[in-house]
């Protein structure tokens, strides 16, 4: 019997060892900090409809792809600069695009319920930015947020292209993987077909006065 366990454990780190993550740089993790309640610069009205973002999960036999509505947000701008901003996403909205059908409906649900992201007890995510930093060209920033979801709280840093500042519109871009356990999303798949440590977010966000 204490070889059979041992055995169901080994075969167990060699299938999470296969559920590679996807694409995308990890969004350096920390604690949430403190927000500054008065954001220098004029504030732009992000646009749901042209906003955007996609989600990838992989696991040992595959991925999943979808979506999540960006519900509302404003992005900050002084001299040409993205000086802060935040976003409300609609969890209730989650779906798969990779998927028709049952199995479409199957995987929404699942992903609405308990073992991931617990929408009806948190409707809603948010992500508001803490601190903006010049990146490598005049085109890119690194920024930094409080993400929360699941009513967890976390700040994480990751590259962004500031694809378009005029004086009546913004567009930024990034793609970036955040560790799912660390806002409480736990669930680690089928035993046979175990899921990735790692989600990848590709956002795209237009704001206008």
């Amino acid at each position: 019997m204490k070889k059979i366990v041992l055995f169901s454990a080994a075969a167990a780190m060699v299938l999470a060892s296969c559920a590679g993550n996807p694409e995308g740089k990890k969004a350096e993790t920390a604690d949430s900090v403190e927000t500054v309640d008065q954001v220098v610069g004029e504030a732009y009205s992000v646009v749901p409809a042209e906003s955007t973002l996609v989600w990838t999960g992989t696991k040992v036999t595959g991925a999943h792809t979808g979506t999540v509505n960006i519900k509302s947000g404003s992005i900050n701008v002084d001299n040409g600069a993205i000086t802060g901003g935040s976003f409300v996403l609609d969890m209730s909205s989650i779906s798969s695009t990779d998927l028709d059908g049952e199995y479409k409906e199957k995987l929404d649900g699942h992903l609405k319920a308990d073992d991931f992201f617990a929408v009806a007890a948190h409707p809603e995510a948010s992500l508001v930015i803490t601190e903006v930093k010049a990146g490598a060209t005049a085109s890119d920033a690194v920024i930094s947020g409080n993400l929360t979801i699941k009513g967890i709280s976390k700040n994480i840093t990751f590259d962004a292209k500031v694809d378009e500042i005029t004086d009546t519109t913004v567009k930024t871009t990034s793609d970036f993987n955040i560790a799912r356990e660390d806002w409480g999303v736990n669930y680690s798949g089928k035993e046979d077909d175990l899921i990735s440590k790692e989600i990848n977010f590709k956002v795209t966000i237009v704001a206008k006065k």
